[in-house]
């Protein structure tokens, strides 16, 4: 990926022409592999208009949107998971590190010497790190559940599965078939988490975005349009992260 003043260039395998993508911290251009960074610069030019107005959008769109991350990670927060909310437990003791146990709550055990070592603000972060890495192991389990449950149907297997902060995409397939998916996604309804890797499956059988695509993901979710509204209404916001 390439580097402009004011957007990224990323080249895509299947691209066919150049499209422009704009989220709330950057403004990028997917292109064809061949195509001239001299006729990228023309098309962008051409579009100026158009992204400003999207950049507006966005941000309308963010400032007016809920956040999903807590004010703070104290008891009684609430963290999102899969679509709802649970109440936040900290408990401290003799432990080494801190662990989370989620059972209807997220519960914290943090361990008494941190009282000493961190200051409010920087426990919060701490207590922050932690739940977000829990996030991470959660959405690996939950995209192996996914991909057992539909892989078979029309044998769409991956080659592996990752699980990786991305600050623009809520998954892709690989030429190898290696999916990548946002840990980001475990924070919205599982019927979303489900639909954006059952797009990825389907990409291994079509390469693009053509009627056939579309087709072989309604076979898996038919109901697949509403997760995308969801994520073109709130996708933003999510994007911010915990």
């Amino acid at each position: 990926m390439s580097k402009q003043e004011n957007y990224q260039i990323r080249r895509s395998q299947r691209a066919r022409r150049a499209r422009i993508v704009v989220t709330a911290d950057k403004v990028e251009v997917v292109a064809p592999l061949r195509m001239p960074e001299k006729q990228i610069q023309q098309f962008m030019h051409a579009k100026q208009a158009w992204i400003e107005s999207a950049k507006n959008k966005v941000q309308r769109h963010v400032d007016s949107s809920v956040s999903f991350a807590p004010e703070s990670y104290q008891q009684g927060a609430k963290i999102p998971y899969l679509g709802e909310s649970y109440l936040l437990q900290i408990e401290f003791g003799q432990h080494t590190q801190i662990r989370i146990d989620f059972f209807q709550s997220f519960i914290v055990y943090v361990p008494e010497k941190f009282k000493k070592m961190y200051s409010g603000t920087a426990l919060n972060e701490q207590i922050r790190l932690a739940i977000i890495h829990w996030m991470g192991q959660a959405a690996a389990k939950q995209a192996q559940k996914t991909i057992d449950q539909f892989a078979p149907l029309y044998q769409l297997s991956p080659r592996s599965i990752s699980i990786k902060t991305q600050k623009s995409r809520w998954g892709s397939c690989g030429i190898h078939n290696d999916i990548n998916l946002n840990w980001l996604l475990i924070l919205a309804p599982a019927e979303v988490f489900e639909y954006v890797v059952v797009h990825e499956l389907c990409h291994i059988q079509q390469r693009n975005h053509s009627a056939a695509f579309w087709a072989l993901v309604a076979r898996h979710c038919p109901g697949y349009e509403q997760q995308r509204r969801w994520l073109k209404k709130y996708g933003a916001s999510l994007m911010l992260g915990l």
